[in-house]
């Protein structure tokens, strides 16, 4: 399953489902939106697993759930315990981190 936040709730999202992957994005970002294609292709793969899609502009609260500081950010959520980040636009790279929170 794929969401796109359009309000400032991460963090009920990460409470409410078991495992949670978080792209934090922006409008500007380029890597961003090469990354976006991806990320919706693993999430029609895991169907147990939920994506977020998340602007690090709009939404403070959301953001301040990992330590984004550059973009694009992915974030790995279990059991509404935050477990691991990549700052990346490499798709092996990200797949890696799905697998350690899926894993598990």
């Amino acid at each position: 399953m794929l969401k796109e936040l359009d309000q400032d709730n991460l963090q009920s999202l990460v409470a409410e489902n078991d495992t949670v992957v978080v792209q934090y994005s922006a409008t500007w970002c380029g890597n961003c939106r090469i990354m976006k294609p991806k990320v919706k292709k693993l999430a029609s793969e895991l169907e147990d697993v939920t994506f977020v899609i998340a602007d690090a502009e709009k939404f403070p609260e959301s953001r301040k759930l990992a330590t984004v500081d550059n973009l694009p950010t992915f974030a790995t959520f279990k059991n509404g315990s935050f477990v691991n980040q990549v700052q990346t636009n490499k798709f092996d790279v990200l797949k890696d981190l799905v697998n350690e929170v899926t894993s598990n």
